[in-house]
């Protein structure tokens, strides 16, 4: 039995109707399908009656059947994959459709339960994922790989160039086809921008690009998506038509350069790029987003942000310099409290892959926004265990199984995961 969340979002996306729009459609107040869409462990979940459901279900028996597209493969000289086949390798976010991408949020969605600790589930027991970051991180490699246990899986963990093979010169092809013979998926994060395609090229084991250089980071943009469509679904709003202020270090964040991608597949969404000039998004992507009615502006102050839906900030990239300055980068970019009561909509959602720089000087995203319900970060990285678990099953071919495979988690979960969490829920 599909959760009824599940089911009334599924009907929400095919639709393309706000929580508003949908409650008229379905004869029902907006506070009855508010109560409907909460978590079961909310003191205000209430169940959907039995008539409403079916009505929900006849209306999308009913609907415009959806156009599939196929999953584009990112070697050029591939063909396509064939539509509805399940993903080889997640390397980019070229491979998405509007419509697979919302596929895959679905699949999210059946997977929050599990996510918040409610159900367990078992459909990756004997797999091994192989967790190979070249590069420092913390809440990517433990994401993925909660991802990977919480469907019943196991991980190996190694990282840094230190303690692997790759510091005697082991190249790249040897590595990856060594490691696939021991897991059963592979991610890979690699401060050089291709080499996770290199991986990808010298295995039949699924690979999952977990950031490569300044290159792209597919599974934070897919998640700041899914995250960015909750938050929309929450204030009656939709993606179509948003505006989007990116802010920071557009040149080497490679969480932006992902996440403006996806973006770009909706239709009349206003971008604001926020920069200094040292740290200006790429021109080729620019000319890239510029389509579906879509509008890029390029400006040089936090003013632009007063009509702004999503303010998504990022960390400067000092890591990744070569000759640029920062100089340019002072406290005139710095998103505070402040600055978000002063300029923007009381509706603002704010944003930030994370981590972020909390250092005197930084001028990065401000602690001083911590539990306020516009700040949605940590919502932002909750949501990437749901959405890694989709990525997973749908790689691995379980994603069919998942929600028959549920049963009650044997433990007490906490209520809230983090203490502002209980101002939303």
């Amino acid at each position: 039995m599909i959760t009824q969340q599940v089911l009334l979002r599924d009907a929400m996306r095919r639709l393309d109707m706000t929580r508003d729009a949908f409650a008229d459609r379905i004869g029902s107040r907006r506070r009855a399908l508010d109560s409907w869409l909460l978590p079961d462990e909310s003191n205000e979940f209430r169940a959907m009656p039995e008539v409403a459901r079916r009505f929900v279900q006849e209306i999308l028996a009913n609907a415009a059947p959806r156009v599939e597209v196929a999953t584009q493969s990112v070697y050029p000289s591939d063909n396509p994959l064939v539509p509805g086949a399940p993903l080889r390798h997640l390397l980019s976010v070229d491979q998405f459709s509007r419509e697979t991408a919302e596929d895959l949020f679905r699949l999210a969605d059946v997977m929050q339960p599990i996510a918040r600790r409610q159900k367990v589930t078992r459909v990756l027991e004997g797999a091994v994922l192989a967790n190979l970051f070249f590069e420092a991180s913390t809440r990517t490699r433990v994401s993925f790989g909660a991802a990977f246990c919480r469907l019943g899986g196991s991980v190996c963990d190694t990282t840094g160039f230190t303690f692997s093979s790759m510091a005697k010169g082991e190249s790249i092809h040897d590595t990856s086809r060594v490691i696939a013979g021991y897991a059963d998926a592979i991610v890979v994060r690699h401060p050089e921008q291709g080499a996770v395609a290199e991986f990808a090229r010298a295995t039949n084991v699924p690979v999952v690009n977990g950031g490569d250089g300044p290159g792209e980071h597919p599974t934070q943009a897919l998640l700041d998506l899914y995250t960015i469509q909750r938050e929309f679904s929450r204030l009656g709003k939709r993606v179509d038509g948003a505006h989007i202020a990116l802010v920071g270090d557009l040149k080497y964040g490679r969480t932006v350069h992902s996440l403006i991608k996806l973006l770009a597949l909706y239709k009349g969404v206003r971008f604001t790029l926020i920069a200094p000039p040292s740290l200006e998004m790429p021109g080729s992507i620019v000319d890239r987003v510029s389509r579906n009615g879509n509008v890029v502006e390029v400006r040089d102050s936090l003013a632009s942000l007063a009509d702004a839906d999503i303010v998504y900030a990022t960390r400067i990239q000092k890591e990744r310099f070569a000759e640029e300055s920062i100089e340019g980068y002072g406290a005139a970019f710095e998103i505070n409290r402040a600055l978000v009561d002063r300029v923007c909509k009381p509706d603002v959602v704010v944003m930030h892959p994370l981590p972020r720089d909390s250092r005197s000087g930084s001028h990065d995203l401000s602690a001083d926004l911590d539990g306020d319900p516009r700040l949605a970060i940590f919502r932002q990285t909750d949501n990437g265990i749901p959405v890694r678990m989709a990525i997973f099953a749908s790689l691995l071919g379980v994603d069919k199984l998942v929600q028959r495979s549920m049963r009650d988690a044997a433990w007490t979960p906490p209520v809230h995961i983090g203490p502002e969490d209980s101002v939303l829920d």
